[in-house]
């Protein structure tokens, strides 16, 4: 597998990344954790590598909701379909903009630093489409923030340690932009 051109590393970290975070949406019943996402991809892909991984980890994350979960298909839900999709592009483009913004070369500091960017991001975006669409309540109830933010966490270290994994198993690493 060593062999593998760029591109196609890139596709195979996309498609594995999206498919782990696609059984992380059927086991929790909806949750896909764009936050983890978007800081593992900040880390580890290039920007362009990390935003389609975040479009297609939210396509696919749609399909899992509509034709596996049955949402409802109403003007609400299909509003809430877009917000997701930006917030998940946002919370992409939050994390490797910090990551831009400040230097650090530990791994840990890194994923730190880009999921606290890409999280707030990703809320930040999701209270602008609660005050359009309703919801307002519940997207922003703290001891809910805090749990999605625990579990988010918790999820970014499970990818984390299954990059790792994949890693060591003889997957070549995707290539990356240049760090530090």
């Amino acid at each position: 597998m060593a062999a593998l051109s760029n591109r196609s590393r890139s596709g195979l970290w996309v498609a594995l990344l999206t498919a782990a975070s696609s059984v992380t949406t059927l086991a929790l019943g909806c949750a896909t954790p764009f936050p983890s996402l978007a800081a593992l991809a900040a880390v580890h892909l290039r920007r362009r590598d990390g935003l389609a991984l975040m479009l297609l980890a939210w396509t696919v994350s749609q399909l899992v909701g509509f034709l596996l979960l049955g949402y409802p298909r109403d003007g609400s839900t299909l509003g809430w379909a877009a917000g997701l999709g930006t917030a998940a592009v946002g919370s992409a483009l939050a994390s490797y903009a910090a990551l831009g913004a400040l230097r650090y070369r530990s791994v840990a500091a890194r994923l730190s630093l880009a999921y606290a960017a890409g999280f707030t991001a990703f809320k930040a975006i999701i209270l602008g489409w609660a005050l359009v669409l309703g919801g307002l309540h519940t997207a922003m109830a703290p001891d809910l923030l805090a749990e999605q933010f625990v579990r988010n966490a918790a999820i970014l270290i499970g990818l984390y340690a299954l990059y790792r994994a994949f890693v060591a198993a003889g997957v070549p690493a995707p290539p990356q932009a240049a760090t530090v």
